[in-house]
């Protein structure tokens, strides 16, 4: 029983953990980029990393954004899809299974 219990305190501090990480509500949506503060690469690749439970965390409230609304375009995109790719662990980073001989 106590592996259970401590179990169920690990998932659900790796929840709350999780849920941390996701960003807020974005001020500048909707907002012309006055102060010329664009998201880049690295923060494309943190915001894909993050991209699942900030998924989940964004279809129950209507402030936290999947995507940066003032990015750079190009570099960004690829950060994201790298950061995505990493959590999930496909694309060209996921690996082969062996088949096993029987």
């Amino acid at each position: 029983m106590k592996k259970a219990t401590a179990a169920v305190v690990l998932a659900t501090l790796a929840v709350f953990c999780a849920w941390s990480c996701a960003p807020g509500p974005n001020t500048a949506e909707k907002t012309p980029d006055t102060e010329g503060k664009v998201a880049g690469f690295w923060l494309g690749l943190w915001h894909g990393l993050i991209s699942p439970v900030t998924f989940i965390i964004s279809i129950f409230s209507k402030t936290v954004r999947l995507y940066e609304v003032h990015n750079n375009g190009g570099w960004y995109n690829f950060g994201f899809v790298i950061g995505a790719g990493l959590f999930l662990g496909g694309g060209i980073f996921g690996h082969k299974k062996r088949r096993s001989d029987k």
